[in-house]
């Protein structure tokens, strides 16, 4: 399909996709086959070769060692790295890293840059966003955040219980959403601190035990986290005091529409796995492929993820003139169940073969089932459609529907 992405756009993703297929996907496979995690030094010498093939973290200005790629021509590289199930990692594009980089880019003060926003992005540290929170904490409904930091001289005192905090459990340090003025409205009242892994009062507690598996023995997870009296510099508020939603909602925005990308990604390599386990087998006389029911759903899910692709193109090219909350919204719903339908599919078609781990479509499956829960769920994401889509109803549109005679109600004949 042609999306009409810049040629600068295509040919980064053109590398990208010669990187996946000659080195990424190969060791997936071998790692499926033997069972062998893929170590952390493997992982390196994959950021050398990215290094080597200018692909090494697309999304950061080339100050800090990245690509410096606009946002709607890194689109198409993540939908090439979501084809593996190591692929955004192998590039340093994975989550939460690719987010955080992103935040400390567009709001940290140069010392912040300096000291975590470029060991971060060469790898030599790991980060971690720590916003979810266990009940009644924040959740789907983000206004109801607990952890609470105050200003104590020239330290804020950080007290809190985070949890689903990605790469958690390996962090040198977090940026943790708090309540730093209880007086007024959530949204105006929340900061972003970053919490160094080793500040006294730093309590990882466990990593949550969840859906879905790993190739790598990278340690990351989704953690626990409790902050204990933890004692910060306020030079360590992340942007502006009181602005914590606003930057999260810059952060969340793109970052929806990357992981739409990658997601996808996944979704087309299940149904190319798919096809061509369609094109082998054979049952009740003919080949699966050519079976009408089975062609007509693969149609059906080669259209909606054409749908999907371009509704984020979309939304991206918005992005760059407003905060695009609605498209975005729309794109990241639209996409998180389009790509569990179709990777639900691809495993139904290929039987045995698709709940086997031989084939990565056992691992999307497990995978993809969070993304119509993790940023933001599909019911949050509705919620707000909704809400706009009644914001200005023209009410002129019934103004001749046939209304009962109010002579002839009830009322009005016992009158």
């Amino acid at each position: 399909m042609e999306y009409h992405d810049s040629e600068k756009a295509k040919e980064v993703a053109g590398r990208v996709e010669d990187f996946m297929d000659e080195v990424v996907i190969p060791r997936e496979r071998e790692a499926l086959a033997t069972g062998e995690e893929i170590t952390v030094d493997e992982i390196h010498e994959m950021w050398d070769m990215a290094k080597e093939r200018d692909l090494f973290a697309p999304q950061v200005p080339e100050e800090y060692g990245g690509q410096g790629l606009d946002f709607s021509d890194m689109l198409p590289s993540f939908e090439q790295v979501g084809r593996s199930l190591i692929g955004a990692l192998a590039i340093r594009a994975n989550a939460p890293q690719e987010g955080n980089m992103h935040t400390l880019e567009m709001v940290g003060t140069e010392e912040q840059k300096e000291e975590y926003l470029r060991p971060l992005v060469q790898g030599e540290i790991s980060s971690a966003f720590a916003m979810t929170e266990p009940k009644v904490g924040a959740g789907s409904d983000p206004k109801m955040l607990q952890s609470t930091a105050v200003k104590d001289g020239d330290e804020w005192v950080v007290n809190g219980h985070k949890w689903w905090t990605s790469d958690g459990l390996g962090a040198d340090f977090y940026l943790a959403m708090v309540r730093t003025d209880l007086d007024v409205h959530p949204y105006e009242g929340t900061s972003i601190i970053l919490v160094p892994r080793d500040a006294d009062g730093v309590e990882v507690q466990r990593n949550i035990p969840h859906l879905g598996d790993h190739i790598t023995e990278r340690e990351g997870g989704h953690a626990e986290v409790k902050f204990n009296n933890v004692r910060v510099p306020i030079e360590n508020t992340v942007g502006e005091e009181g602005d914590g939603f606003r930057i999260a909602q810059l952060r969340l925005g793109g970052g929806r529409l990357t992981h739409c990308m990658r997601y996808s990604g996944m979704a087309e390599r299940s149904l190319d796995i798919a096809k061509a386990y369609l094109q082998e087998r054979e049952a009740f006389g003919t080949k699966l492929e050519e079976k009408q029911a089975l062609r007509h759903r693969i149609a059906d899910a080669e259209t909606q993820l054409h749908a999907a692709r371009t509704m984020i193109r979309h939304a991206a090219r918005e992005l760059d003139r407003s905060d695009a909350r609605i498209e975005v919204a729309m794109s990241k719903m639209f996409t998180a169940n389009v790509t569990n339908e179709t990777i639900d599919l691809a495993l139904q078609c290929c039987g045995g073969n698709g709940i086997g781990k031989d084939l990565p479509i056992a691992h999307f499956y497990e995978n993809v089932r969070a993304f119509r829960i993790v940023d933001g769920a599909d019911e949050v994401h509705r919620r707000s459609i909704a809400r706009w889509a009644f914001d200005d109803v023209d009410e002129t549109e019934i103004e001749n529907t046939l209304e009962f005679d109010e002579d002839l109600r009830i009322d009005a004949l016992d009158e």
